[in-house]
């Protein structure tokens, strides 16, 4: 029996699985969404913004492990995505974005709504595809799905031409993907493997540090048993937060910019650092030259354009985190290293990460900490970026994976709210929390419509202090309080633009009313927004200035 383009396209969607698809309807994937009018199996979220759709995608993606899927239409839709897609590539999150695009015969010629999908995404997708013949379409689909989620996971952009949706062809979907040029090593070389248990063994002053490919591999509970086993302690990254549970004694929290104290202060002081899924990006390393300069470095990840591409490592390992580090398991013994862990403790005690909560004013800190408490540690929280990003990972209690969804190596505002939709579709029974600023909030506002039409219970947080909060952080410190439009005294009034929408809004401007406000919320079945009026000069510390030394912290006397 003949089937078209579009008919392949969701059979083949279908045989991945594929439980949501998030987007926007628009003129040459009518054919597409015509089709999908009659499909069952697999919902269909219609977003507000295309980029949004993106961000969705990516949110259920980063929750369940899943590959998340979206589909736009062509030009303006396609150049819409690509912050979404972008985003995803820098985190390494599984997405396949679906682009329309006009007639095959009309590519190159400036056709109404043409973009060069293809050209545009290059740079920022882990593959694309154009395609142009029905007959490869359920190949390609294939292909994306496996090239998305294998290896370094990352987003697959499939470029569709209209023509090719409408076009009819009645052989087979694909079973199997055949990719000679692509295969990722999983397993791990042996010697290397016992070069750096070897190396564990007799280091005095060793230190993990987690990335996101640990969550990736889904490789928690084996970095847990590594810690156990050799007696190591564990810092983190922004995207790891949770691999590694933080009310452990072996936890340093997380390492970087705005991390621990005890966390970078380790790290400079060891002898062996131990990298697991992770990429030494310049908010980690801070200047490179002064990096661990006392460490010999283990790499263990299944990227090889990884190692060594920012800091020369030692020891390299390449293959899946959860394969390396269950073999690594079994030839690490258990070492005291007494003097090493009293320096952490002291550390931790003198500079745990605190603030000045004797005042009337609700300060951010606070707001993130009775979050914590009311939903006792067992929530999603997304963020979007700036300044309530790192409050929300510095004073929100992550005991397990996928429980802090974020955007790192981009640092796209406007993440934070649609990721949580996406997030809360792929667990409905949780409870998800967006943490948002009022700047980046406002980027993707609109969503408050996908949340009630579709009655996801996504409660927004917005740490609200009048600011794009942390390039005025930035002002304030370095450039003479000069606050160069960065102050937000046109803002709406949140509460009133939720109910406009349809969902409820709370507005909180005292401190005892924090609790109440937050625990009434998590309550209530729908979506709801509450606007936290919080000190407008409150700076995230501890600091690492950009540029400087990870052990040049700054704001250290302040915490």
């Amino acid at each position: 029996m003949y089937k078209t383009g579009s008919q392949i396209l969701i059979n083949a969607l279908k045989r991945e699985n594929v439980e949501y698809i998030f987007g926007l309807p628009g003129g040459v994937v009518i054919p597409l969404f015509d089709t999908l009018f009659e499909e069952s199996e697999i919902k269909f979220i219609l977003t507000r913004h295309e980029q949004a759709a993106g961000h969705a995608a990516d949110g259920y993606a980063r929750a369940t492990g899943k590959v998340g899927v979206c589909i736009v239409t062509s030009g303006p839709g396609a150049t819409n995505l690509t912050t979404a897609i972008a985003t995803a590539y820098m985190d390494s999150i599984p997405m396949v974005a679906i682009t329309g695009q006009v007639k095959t015969h009309l590519i190159g010629s400036d056709a109404f709504q043409e973009a060069d999908v293809t050209g545009i995404t290059r740079p920022i997708s882990k593959h694309n595809y154009l395609v142009k013949d029905i007959k490869e379409l359920g190949m390609i689909v294939k292909e994306a799905f496996y090239i998305a989620s294998s290896g370094r996971p990352g987003p697959v952009v499939i470029d569709l031409p209209v023509d090719v949706t409408t076009d009819t062809w009645d052989g087979p979907i694909p079973e199997k993907v055949n990719l000679p040029g692509y295969k990722p090593s999983y397993e791990g070389n042996i010697r290397q493997i016992k070069i750096a248990a070897e190396a564990i063994n007799r280091s005095k002053r060793p230190v993990i540090y987690a990335g996101g490919g640990v969550i990736s591999s889904n490789s928690s509970k084996e970095l847990a048993e590594l810690a156990e086993k050799a007696n190591l302690p564990v810092n983190t990254t922004l995207l790891a937060l949770g691999v590694f549970p933080e009310n452990n004694e072996k936890a340093l929290g997380m390492l970087g910019m705005h991390g621990t104290v005890p966390a970078n202060y380790a790290v400079h002081e060891s002898d062996l650092l131990i990298a697991v899924g992770a990429r030494f990006d310049d908010r980690i390393t801070g200047k490179i030259d002064e990096f661990a300069p006392k460490a010999q470095i283990i790499h263990i990840d299944i990227d090889p354009t990884s190692i060594s591409k920012n800091i020369k490592v030692d020891i390299p390992v390449v293959g899946d985190a959860n394969n390396i580090l269950t073999e690594l398991i079994k030839h690490v013994i258990y070492v005291e290293r007494k003097e090493w862990f009293e320096k952490i403790a002291e550390w931790k005690e003198k500079y745990h990460v605190s603030y000045d909560n004797t005042s009337d004013v609700v300060k951010p800190q606070y707001v993130v900490e009775q979050i914590c408490e009311a939903t006792k540690g067992d929530a999603i929280i997304t963020t979007e970026v700036g300044q309530n990003q790192m409050w929300a990972a510095q004073y929100y209690t992550y005991t397990y994976p996928r429980s802090f969804l974020s955007s790192g190596g981009l640092g796209t505002m406007g993440f934070g709210f649609p990721a949580a939709l996406g997030a809360q579709l792929g667990f409905p029974d949780k409870t998800v929390i967006a943490i948002a600023g009022d700047g980046s909030f406002q980027m993707n506002i609109q969503e408050l419509s996908t949340a009630v039409k579709y009655k996801l219970p996504v409660k927004v947080a917005i740490l609200n202090n009048g600011f794009l909060g942390m390039v005025r952080q930035w002002q304030e410190l370095f450039y003479d309080k000069r606050y160069a439009h960065t102050l937000l005294d046109g803002n709406p009034d949140f509460v009133q633009v939720a109910k406009a929408y349809g969902a409820e809004g709370f507005l909180v401007t005292k401190k005892e009313d924090v609790r109440p406000v937050i625990e009434k919320s998590i309550s209530i079945k729908g979506p709801v927004v509450i606007d936290f009026r919080v000190d407008p000069e409150e700076n995230v510390f501890p600091m690492i200035p950009a540029g400087q030394a990870i052990s040049q912290v700054k704001g250290i006397e302040l915490i």
